[in-house]
Formats: C-alpha cells, structure tokens, sequence
C-alpha cells in the first residue's frame, strides 16, 4: 500500500516515462468539438483509452454520441474490444457518454505492468486517433 504522496509521486514518474518514451502530440482535448475528448486513464485495476463525450447538454452530447454509433461496424472492424456506453459514471460521479477500451490486471503501482500499459495505450490511442482523422468531417458535420 502507497501513501498518497507515494501514489501521487508514481503516478507522475509513469506519465513523464510515458510521455518520453512515445514524445508526439495527441489529440487529447484538441478535438475542435466542445465536450468531445481524447482521454488515456491508467489505475492500480487497468488502463483505458476512450472518447468521452462530456457536453453538459445531454442533446449534443447524444448526437455526437450517436454520430459515432453510426461508424461503430467500422470502428470495431479497425479496433478490437471497444465498448460503447452511452452512460458512463466517472469516478467524480460525472455521467457522461463514451466509447472506450481497456486492459485489466495492469497496475500504475506496479512497474513491472508499466510497458505493457504504455504499449497498450499508445497502440489504443493512435487507432482512435487514425479513426477520428478518417471520418473527422462526418463527425464534425
């Protein structure tokens, strides 16, 4: 067990070895899209990667929602083990929509899970990021 401030301290160590060992510039929040997000999330059960769909107008953010069901046979054929929830609580509570995938029985307090983890969410990452490119315009439409 980790004190907070051990936690805290490894879980910055895993973002910067993260950050240094793939340096590229993600889409993250830079999506042109308010409320649509590129998000990487690692804890001590799994590491994901999603599109959130966090508008706080429940409209918008189904209709964006509902733009990428509409690509979901696509987006399945390019990336195995996505799941699409279209109410998903955040740890805050926060309820938002999101299409996501995961690796369990990794660990951010475990080093020994870290390449994997890293591994797992680049290669995760740029295949969300490579669908978005290819149908950005329908989405953003």
């Amino acid at each position: 067990m980790f004190s907070k401030k051990e936690a805290k301290c490894l879980r910055q160590e895993f973002w910067i070895s993260f950050g240094k060992s793939f340096p590229r510039k993600w889409i993250l929040y830079n999506t042109k899209i308010k409320g649509v997000y590129f998000k990487f999330f690692f804890d001590t059960t799994k590491a994901r990667v999603s599109i959130d769909f966090e508008d706080p107008d429940v409209t918008i953010r189904t209709m964006y929602y509902e733009k990428f069901i509409s690509l979901r046979a696509m987006m399945e054929g390019q990336i195995e083990g996505l799941v699409f929830s279209e109410s998903f609580r955040l740890e805050n509570e926060k309820q938002i929509a999101c299409i996501y995938v995961e690796k369990q029985g990794v660990s951010i307090h475990n080093r020994a899970t870290w390449q994997e983890s890293m591994c797992f969410l680049k290669d995760h990452m740029e295949k969300l990021e490579d669908f978005w490119y290819d149908f950005e315009d329908f989405i953003k439409s």
